[in-house]
C-alpha cells in the first residue's frame, strides 16, 4: 500500500501526527497546511488555503492523494470533513455533526446523559437565561466548573473556588470573554480524582485505544496558576489500569459509536476521552473530536506500527488492526517549553538554539509555535517546543531524558513546568 497524504494543521500535535505517519510503511508522500518548520522538513507543503474547502479538494485530486488527516478541531466543526468525503476523498477525522462532541459542550453532555454514559452533573444555559444560571449557582456546592458551550482554544473552561467567582466567571463569559463560544455555558458539578486521557481511533463502530497519557493543564508546578492549552504530558499513565481500560472501552467508547451511528452520523477519526478517575470508578471531564495536545506527542512517541495505514483503514470504514505493533513501546514524558505570560499576553519572534544539540542528547522535539526567521528558527506562538524523552527502562529516565533536552535549548522569555509526570514519579517512589 502507498498512500499520498495530505496532513491540515500547525501545531506540536500535528508535528507528532507528521513524523507517525512519515515512519508508516505504507506512506508514500505527506503533504501538510499550514504546517510548521518541523512538519516542513519532513512533507511538502500544500499550496492551498485550508479554509477554502473546494481549493482542498482540487489538491487533493489533483495530487491523486488517498487520505486527508486533520489535526485540529476547527475545520472538524466547520465541516471539511462533510466537504471532502461528498467529493470522493477519504478522511480521518468526523463529520461536522459528529464534531459536536467537542463544538458544543451541551451537545455532548445531553449526548452522554441520553446514552448513560458516566459524567458530571450539569445544567446548560443560554444568555437570555442569565438570571437563571445565576439562580442555579447559589444552589451547588464550591468548587463548580464553568464551561463555554463552544470552542475556546482549550481554555474556556474556569474551575469557580468560590460564589463569587463563579457569578464573575458567569457575568464574564457572557459578556463575551470567550467571543461566541460562551453565548451558551455548562455548569457541572466539580469531580475530584485524577484526570487521564485515551485516545480512541474508530472507524464508525470499531476502535482501538493508544496508550493512556495524563496532561498537566496548569500554568505552574504543582497544578497551580491559569488553565492552558497544556504544559506537558507522559505516557503512559498507570491511573489507567487495565480494569479502568475496560470500563472505558464499554461504558463510555462504545456507547459513543452506538450513539453516533444510530443517529447516522458515525464517529470516524480519533474520539479523545478526557478522564476523571477515583476508587476504581470512571466519568468523561470533556469530548475532544481529535488528538489532544500535548499528550498526542507523548503518545505517539512510544506507538509501534503502521500509522498511515491505521487511519487510512478507518476512514474506509474497516479498521485494520494488525496495522498497530504496539501502542505502548517504553514511557515518554513531553515537556512544553512556552514563551513567558501564556496563556495570556506574551512576546513572540525570539531566536531559538539548542535544538540540534538537544536532539543529540536524545529527546525528540516538537514544533508548536515556531516560524523561520531569516534562516534561523523563532518563537511564534504561545506553546513554542515539545520536548519530549523516550526510554525502555521506566518514567523517571523518559523524565530525565525529556528534561537534559529542555536544558539545551533556550530562546528569550522560556518559561516550563518543571514537575511534568509528577504523579507517576510518586506512585512508582
Amino acid at each position: 500500500m502507498n498512500l499520498n497524504i495530505l496532513l491540515i494543521g500547525s501545531g506540536g500535535r500535528e508535528h507528532a501526527l507528521a513524523i507517525a505517519l512519515k515512519k508508516s510503511k505504507s506512506c508514500s508522500e505527506l503533504y501538510a497546511n499550514p504546517g510548521n518548520p518541523g512538519i516542513l522538513e519532513i512533507s511538502k507543503f500544500a499550496d492551498v488555503n485550508i479554509s477554502d474547502h473546494d481549493s482542498i479538494s482540487s489538491f487533493c485530486k489533483e495530487k491523486n492523494l488517498d487520505l486527508v488527516v486533520i489535526g485540529p478541531e476547527q475545520p472538524l466543526a466547520d465541516g471539511l470533513t462533510n466537504h471532502l468525503t461528498k467529493n470522493g476523498i477519504k478522511v480521518f477525522g468526523p463529520s461536522s455533526e459528529a464534531a459536536m462532541l467537542e463544538s458544543s459542550k451541551g451537545f455532548a453532555k445531553k449526548f452522554m446523559k441520553e446514552h448513560n454514559i458516566p459524567t458530571a452533573s450539569y445544567e446548560c444555559f443560554e444568555k437570555a437565561d442569565e438570571s437563571k444560571a445565576h439562580d442555579y449557582i447559589n444552589t451547588q456546592k464550591m468548587p463548580l466548573v464553568i464551561k463555554a458551550d463552544g470552542l475556546a482554544a482549550g481554555k474556556g473552561v474556569v474551575i469557580a473556588e468560590s460564589y463569587i467567582d463563579a457569578h464573575s466567571t458567569l457575568d464574564e463569559m457572557f459578556d463575551g470573554r470567550f467571543g461566541d463560544a460562551s453565548v451558551s455555558v455548562v455548569i457541572e458539578e466539580f469531580m475530584d480524582g485524577e484526570e487521564a486521557s485515551v485516545f480512541a481511533v474508530c472507524d464508525g463502530e470499531d476502535f482501538v485505544t493508544l496508550a493512556p497519557s495524563q496532561d498537566h493543564k496548569r500554568a505552574y508546578d504543582g497544578d497551580n496558576g491559569p488553565n492552558t492549552g497544556g504544559m506537558g504530558a507522559y505516557a503512559p499513565a498507570q491511573i489507567v489500569t487495565e480494569d479502568i481500560l475496560s470500563k472505558v472501552n464499554s461504558q463510555i467508547i462504545e456507547p459513543v459509536l452506538k450513539g453516533m451511528k444510530e443517529k447516522g452520523t458515525p464517529f470516524i477519526g480519533c474520539l479523545y476521552c478526557g478522564l476523571m478517575i477515583k476508587d476504581n470508578t470512571v466519568k468523561v471531564v470533556e469530548f475532544n473530536v481529535r488528538f489532544g495536545d500535548p499528550e498526542t506527542q507523548s503518545v505517539l512517541s512510544i506507538f509501534e506500527g503502521d500509522l498511515a495505514k491505521l487511519f487510512w483503514s478507518c476512514a474506509d470504514g474497516n479498521i485494520d488492526k494488525s496495522s498497530v505493533i504496539s501502542v505502548s513501546n517504553g514511557f515518554s514524558c513531553n515537556v512544553v517549553l512556552a514563551s513567558q505570560g501564556y496563556p495570556d499576553s506574551y512576546e513572540k519572534g525570539f531566536v531559538i538554539t539548542g535544538l540540534d544539540e538537544a536532539e543529540k542528547e536524545g529527546a525528540i522535539v516538537y514544533h508548536a509555535g515556531t516560524k523561520t526567521d531569516d534562516g534561523m528558527i523563532a518563537t511564534n506562538g504561545g506553546r513554542v517546543l515539545g520536548v519530549t524523552g523516550v526510554s525502555e527502562v521506566d518514567i523517571e529516565s523518559a523524565v530525565i531524558a525529556a528534561y537534559d533536552g529542555v536544558n539545551q535549548i533556550q530562546f528569550e522569555n522560556k518559561f516550563y513546568r518543571k514537575d511534568i509526570a509528577f504523579r507517576a514519579m510518586k506512585k512508582s517512589g
